[in-house]
């Protein structure tokens, strides 16, 4: 496999040009967030990424980890590597000051996680989780709560871990069956005992951190049902004492390991709560409100889960780029010299990586684009916030389905090379199928953006950026074109379509926004570049961007076709003519 090299100055470019950092530094919140102090962590997570967590990467996929006698083990190198994560601070880059964190925007953090997944995508999803734990009891735990477990949390000496799907439930929530009863005597009194069985539960269950702080969504008695009914637990692994010492281990478990496609390095738990009837959670937030709270974790994470879109793509593109040049095979056709060249030489190879290339720097600029309205929403702009929102499900959608495309022409790079493990190149398609599926379907994020996330501001948060849009590239037609085609469909979808259209039309039209604002994004790089802003960029950007914008930008507006097909066709036939 082919080692990690940071992607330092594409990302800087990003967050410079598409996150606005400078614009953020100026506010008293992020003033911290200056030119020295950003290149000074771009660069040294970067450095750590490659030295600590990539070595792991392959090992990680060939041993995995295993669950021996209840414990769950990891290959070796993987404990010291997240000491050492621990020890550097990488994990305290934005969470709050008051605990230990170093208040940075989350621009920031997205480029810690984008770094670290990059390495090895696997071992990244342990901070990513912890994050959203943090997230979510800074906004909506007791100050009790803050002040015991966000220290440790934010530091990475605890881990943490969101626990919502059930095996009867799936992606319905709502039909959750696990139980919290409140305890009135004894020394957990004001407490409850949870019960229940949770699956899919990503590091449930870990001896890399010295506790694991899980967030477990369960009823109360005499709860409404559905998921107006559902509240949020807190659930430590170990007991913690009021001066945060730890205490003994809480009654769960975990019941066994999910033998997964990829991320075999990341132990997907069943948990069990409450064998023997002594598992003990606090109530976060507000009872019968857990899905508030919850969303709070999820709503970043989604983010965060179209970062590894972005980060399998750079890593698969940097392995096939290496693998394409060192590969002699074939005169190239044309030339009058009939000597063997390297692959990357012949037409269709260059179309490939080039394809990856432009994908993966698309991606990389929705991505920090996203980050930065996050951020301007966290000091106020309620603009951004919005638009924050709007672009949340096309980053998570939109970035994890380039992730497999790209991940696959690696593979097809490789040739049959690429179809055998012994290069690496299949473990990067492997690891990167699961992210549309996690954090909310790319379906059920579609379905978001074209429901609730389309009346937002009465339509005008997805339309105004439509608009920006097609006001910014009147000199570039084919992005003016797919601006306009999306905000035509928009129109369309808020005043004529019926719900099932607008369903049936979601993905296509989900994907067409999402290029239309990463090819804005890269429009944006472009013009930088081209004022002088990245000097080790001034060659590659321009053929990459101009890709981007004249290639896959129209592919994009061939998919209207699709997204305003309405939903008769879908159900032309029966179920049961369509089953036979």
């Amino acid at each position: 496999m082919t080692p990690y090299t940071p992607a330092t100055q594409d990302q800087l470019l990003s967050i410079r040009v598409n996150a606005g950092i400078a614009e953020l530094a100026k506010s008293e919140r992020f003033a911290a967030a200056e030119p020295d102090m950003v290149e000074a962590i771009v660069e040294g997570v970067g450095q750590f990424a490659a030295g600590e967590f990539a070595p792991l990467n392959r090992v990680g996929d060939l041993e995995g980890a295993k669950l021996e006698n209840g414990v769950v083990r990891l290959p070796n190198g993987f404990a010291e590597a997240y000491d050492q994560y621990v020890e550097q601070g990488w994990n305290a880059i934005a969470s709050p000051a008051e605990f230990g964190g170093q208040g940075l925007p989350f621009t920031l953090a997205c480029n810690v996680l984008e770094n670290l997944g990059t390495a090895n995508m696997a071992f990244n999803l342990l901070p990513m989780l912890s994050v959203g734990a943090i997230e979510a009891i800074e906004h909506h735990g007791s100050e009790a709560q803050q002040s015991r477990y966000l220290p440790k949390l934010v530091s990475g000496e605890w881990s943490g871990t969101m626990n919502l799907t059930e095996p009867q439930a799936g992606s319905d929530v709502g039909a959750l069956r696990s139980t919290a009863v409140p305890i009135t005597e004894g020394e957990h009194a004001g407490k409850y005992r949870v019960r229940g069985q949770k699956i899919y539960i990503t590091w449930g269950d870990h001896e890399l951190a010295k506790n694991i702080i899980h967030l477990v969504l369960a009823r109360t008695p005499d709860a409404p049902e559905g998921s107006r009914g559902i509240s949020l637990f807190l659930v430590p692994k170990y007991h913690v004492h009021d001066d945060a010492s730890l205490g003994p281990r809480n009654d769960l478990r975990p019941v066994s390991l999910e033998h997964k496609l990829g991320i075999h390095a990341s132990p997907t738990c069943v948990m069990s709560y409450g064998d023997n009837d002594e598992c003990i959670g606090e109530l976060v937030g507000a009872e019968n409100r857990g899905l508030v709270a919850m969303f709070t974790m999820m709503n970043n994470a989604r983010i965060n889960v179209g970062n590894q879109g972005v980060q399998i793509g750079e890593r698969a593109t940097q392995q096939a780029l290496h693998y394409a040049r060192d590969r002699i095979q074939s005169a190239r056709a044309g030339s009058p010299d009939k000597s063997p060249v390297a692959i990357l030489e012949h037409p269709d190879v260059r179309r490939m990586l080039l394809r990856m290339k432009a994908l993966t720097e698309g991606a990389r600029a929705l991505l920090y684009y996203t980050a930065g309205q996050v951020d301007r929403g966290t000091i106020g702009d309620e603009a951004a916030k919005a638009r924050g929102e709007i672009l949340t499900p096309m980053i998570k959608a939109w970035g994890t389905d380039i992730g497999i495309e790209i991940a696959s022409i690696g593979v097809q790079v490789h040739g049959g090379m690429g179809f055998v493990e012994e290069t690496g190149a299949a473990q990067h398609y492997r690891d990167a199928r699961i992210a549309p599926i996690y954090e909310g379907t790319n379906g059920i994020q579609a379905a978001d953006l074209v429901t609730r996330k389309l009346g937002l501001e009465d339509g005008q948060a997805l339309i105004g950026l439509l608009e920006d849009i097609a006001r910014d590239a009147a000199d570039e037609p084919k992005l003016f074109a797919l601006a306009g085609d999306c905000a035509a469909i928009a129109r369309w979808m808020r005043e004529e379509a019926s719900l099932d259209d607008r369903l049936a039309g979601s993905v296509p039209f989900t994907t067409m926004c999402a290029v239309a604002v990463a090819g804005w994004q890269m429009l944006q790089q472009l013009r930088a570049v081209a004022a002088g802003a990245s000097p080790a960029l001034a060659e590659t950007k321009p053929v990459t961007a101009r890709f981007f914008l004249d290639r896959i930008v129209p592919e994009a507006s061939g998919l209207k076709a699709s997204a305003i097909a309405g939903s008769d066709s879908l159900y032309a036939l029966p179920a049961d003519k369509l089953i036979a």
